[in-house]
C-alpha cells in the first residue's frame, strides 16, 4: 500500500507540472496566433490512451509517462516532422515568427513552471506555516557514522554552528555542507567547545549517504512494526506490537546504543528483552552478518521527541514569503549542477530516475507534503529545461538568442542533426539516472 500511494503521489505531481509545462508553451503560441496541432500529456508513439480534437488542436493523454508535449506547426521538435519543414511557410506556423515570438514561446513552459513552484510555496507557507526542527532544540546530541566519527564527531555531541554561522533549521545541515562548500563545524561537548576541520573527501561520502549528521533520539520505546523477508527475530518468535526494553538485559539510553550493540554482536545469539500485552518475554535471536535483526520499529514521532517551531504567515506576509522561499530553494538546485559532474565529488554516481523521484514522496498521503515536493520538482523541471541542451528548451532558446544576437537564422537541416544529438543525450541522462536506481535495488 505503501508503495502505491508513492506511485499515485508520484504520477499526479508529474501530471500537474507537466500540463502546466506544455500550457506555457500553448498559452504563449496562441498569443502569437500560431497553430497548435497537439497538446498530450505523456508520450503517444504508435496510440493514445485518450484523445479528442477541438479546434485546429488535438489533446490527449499517451501511454509512456516520460513527460508531455505540445506540436507546434512549423518548427523541428522531437516529433521531427521533416515533410511539414519541406513544404513552404505559412503564417500561422511557428517558423514564420518573428525571432523574439519564438523565443517567448520557447520559454514558456520554463517561466510557468517557475511561477507555479512560487504559487505553491506561498499558498502552502499561508495554509500550512513552515515548521521545523531548530537546531538548538536538538536537545540530545546529533548520531552519525563511522565516517563521521573519522572526521571527529561525536554521537551526543550538541551542533553549534558550521564555518562559525548558526544554522537555525536542523534539516539544513548537511545541505549546507555540501553546497556550500563548509570548512568546519562547531560542537559542544562535555561543556567545551571543538572546532571539527571538514576534510575534502567527506562531501563525496555524504553524497553517497554516508556520514550524516542526524539527531539522536532516546530508547525506548521501540515497537516492533513489521519484519523484513529474512527477519531472523520473525523466525525466533518475535511478534508484531513486541516492544523491545532491552538486548541480555542490557538497557539502553538512545536508539545508537541500541544499534551499536547488535552491530557488535554480529552473527551471535543474543537474548531481546521483551514487552508482550504488558509481561515480560525474552527471546533468543541469532542476529544476522550484517549485526541486525530485519524487524521494522515505530517509537516517539519527531514532535513528541523534540520541540518544533512553526511559523504561520497571514495571507499578504505569506506572498513575499513564498517567492523568497522559491528564489532559494533555485539558487540552491543550481549550486549543484558544479558539483554534480565533479570528479571529487563524483555525484553523478547519486544521480536517481523515476525510482529516486517517487521515493522521495512519503507513504501516507499528506498534502502539505506533497505540494511542497511538486513546487520543489516544478523548479527543477524549469532549470533542467532552459539547460543549453538541443531537444530540450533551452536548446532552441540557444539557437534562437544566437540568431537575436548574429540575425543569421541556423538551417532547418543543423537544427534537425541538433534535435537528434539533444535526443541521443538526454536518453543517455536517462539510462545513466535510472541505471543507477537499478543498481541501488540490486545492492540491497
Amino acid at each position: 500500500m505503501t508503495i502505491l500511494i508513492k506511485i499515485l503521489q508520484f504520477v499526479l505531481s508529474l501530471s500537474i507540472l507537466v500540463i502546466i509545462h506544455e500550457f506555457g508553451h500553448f498559452i504563449m503560441a496562441k498569443l502569437f496566433k500560431t497553430r497548435v496541432e497537439k497538446f498530450y500529456l505523456f508520450f503517444d508513439p504508435w496510440f493514445s490512451l485518450f484523445k479528442f480534437k477541438k479546434g485546429e488542436t488535438e489533446y490527449g493523454v499517451g501511454w509512456l509517462p516520460l513527460g508531455g508535449y505540445v506540436k507546434i506547426s512549423g518548427m523541428i521538435d522531437e516529433s521531427m516532422d521533416k515533410e511539414q519543414m519541406k513544404l513552404p511557410p505559412q503564417p500561422y506556423e511557428f517558423r514564420s515568427k518573428t525571432s523574439w515570438q519564438r523565443l517567448l514561446i520557447m520559454l514558456g513552459g520554463v517561466v510557468f513552471n517557475f511561477v507555479l513552484a512560487l504559487m505553491i510555496y506561498v499558498s502552502v507557507l499561508f495554509v500550512w506555516g513552515e515548521t521545523y526542527l531548530p537546531t538548538s532544540n536538538v536537545k540530545y546530541g546529533i548520531v552519525t557514522d563511522s565516517l563521521g566519527h573519522s572526521i571527529g564527531l561525536r554521537n551526543g555531541d550538541k551542533l553549534l554552528s558550521v564555518d562559525n554561522r548558526e544554522i537555525e533549521n536542523f534539516m539544513q545541515v548537511t545541505t549546507d555542507i555540501v553546497l556550500n562548500g563548509r570548512k568546519t563545524i562547531q560542537v559542544e561537548r562535555d561543556g567545551q567547545i571543538v572546532n571539527i576541520d571538514i576534510p575534502k573527501d567527506y562531501v563525496p561520502q555524504l553524497l553517497k549517504g554516508k556520514g550524516q549528521i542526524s539527531w539522536r533520539a532516546p530508547f525506548p520505546p521501540f515497537v516492533i512494526q513489521s519484519f523484513g523477508k529474512e527477519s531472523p527475530a520473525k523466525k525466533a518468535g518475535v511478534l508484531a506490537n513486541d516492544e523491545i526494553v532491552g538486548i541480555d538485559s542490557v538497557k539502553f539510553t538512545y536508539y545508537d546504543e541500541f544499534q551499536k550493540y547488535l552491530a557488535d554482536n554480529k552473527s551471535k545469539p543474543v537474548v531481546l528483552n521483551i514487552m508482550r500485552e504488558g509481561k515480560p518475554v525474552d527471546i533468543t535471536v541469532t542476529t544476522t552478518a550484517a549485526g541486525l535483526l530485519e524487524v521494522r520499529g515505530v517509537g516517539k514521532s519527531l514532535d513528541q521527541i523534540f520541540e518544533l517551531k512553526t511559523l504561520k504567515y497571514g495571507f499578504l506576509e505569506s506572498i513575499p514569503a513564498g517567492i523568497s522561499k522559491g528564489f532559494k530553494t533555485m539558487g540552491d538546485y543550481l549550486k549543484q549542477f558544479k558539483i554534480i559532474f565533479s570528479k571529487e565529488t563524483k555525484a553523478y554516481e547519486s544521480l536517481g530516475g523515476f525510482i529516486t523521484i517517487g521515493n522521495i514522496f512519503p507513504g501516507v498521503w499528506d498534502w502539505n507534503s506533497f505540494w511542497n515536493l511538486t513546487a520543489f520538482l516544478s523548479i527543477i523541471l524549469a532549470v533542467m529545461n532552459i539547460l543549453p541542451i538541443p531537444a530540450l528548451d533551452g536548446g532552441h532558446v540557444m539557437f534562437l538568442l544566437f540568431e537575436v544576437i548574429t540575425g543569421r537564422k541556423p538551417s532547418d537541416k543543423f537544427l534537425e542533426n541538433a534535435q537528434i544529438v539533444g535526443m541521443v543525450i538526454l536518453l543517455g541522462l536517462l539510462v545513466l539516472a535510472n541505471g543507477n536506481d537499478i543498481i541501488r535495488l540490486l545492492r540491497k
